[in-house]
C-alpha cells in the first residue's frame, strides 16, 4: 500500500481485510446506514438517557448485549463502525475483566450500522436467566453501572 509522505496515511481508503469488526447487540429495529446515538433511553438498567453507546469486537459479547437488552422486539446484532473515539467499557474492564478480554467499548460518538448478523447461536436459556438474576441482584444491592 502506498503512503502519503506528509502524514503516513494510505492514499486510498479501501476496505481492508485487517480492519477491526465491531458489533452492537440490541432489540432495536434498525437499518443499514442508521446511526446509533447517545441521548435515547438505554437498553439496560434503569432505562435512563444513555450517556454512552456500546460496541464490542467479539460476537459473544454482542450476543449477551442482545439477550440482555430490555424491550419486546427480536434480538439483533448489528455490524457497526464508530464515527469517533471509543474507550474501554469500565464496567467490564475495571471491575470484572482487567485487560478487556471481552473487547467491550463505549463512546459518546455515533456508530453507523453497516450490516446485520442474521444467523447466530444464543446462550442457553438457563445461562441467560442466571445472568438476568445476577443483574437484578446487583440492582437490589444498589450497585449501579459506571455508565449511567
Amino acid at each position: 500500500m502506498e503512503l502519503k509522505k506528509e502524514n503516513n496515511e494510505p492514499k486510498n481508503k479501501m476496505a481492508s481485510p485487517f480492519a477491526q469488526t465491531y458489533f452492537h447487540g440490541t432489540k432495536a429495529d434498525l437499518k443499514i446506514g442508521d446511526l446509533i446515538e447517545v441521548g435515547f433511553n438505554s437498553n439496560y438498567g434503569q432505562r435512563k438517557n444513555a450517556k454512552y453507546i456500546f460496541l464490542t469486537a467479539t460476537l459473544d459479547a454482542a450476543i449477551w448485549g442482545a439477550e440482555l437488552a430490555l424491550g419486546e422486539g427480536p434480538e439483533r446484532i448489528y455490524l457497526v463502525e464508530p464515527t469517533g473515539a471509543i474507550e474501554d467499557d469500565p464496567d467490564l474492564t475495571d471491575k470484572k475483566f482487567p485487560g478487556n478480554p471481552t473487547k467491550s467499548y463505549r463512546s459518546v460518538y455515533p456508530f453507523r450500522i453497516i450490516g446485520e448478523v442474521s444467523h447466530w447461536q444464543g446462550h442457553p436459556t438457563e445461562q441467560v436467566q442466571t445472568m438476568k438474576n445476577n443483574l437484578e441482584q446487583l440492582k437490589v444491592q444498589g450497585i449501579n453501572s459506571l455508565n449511567d
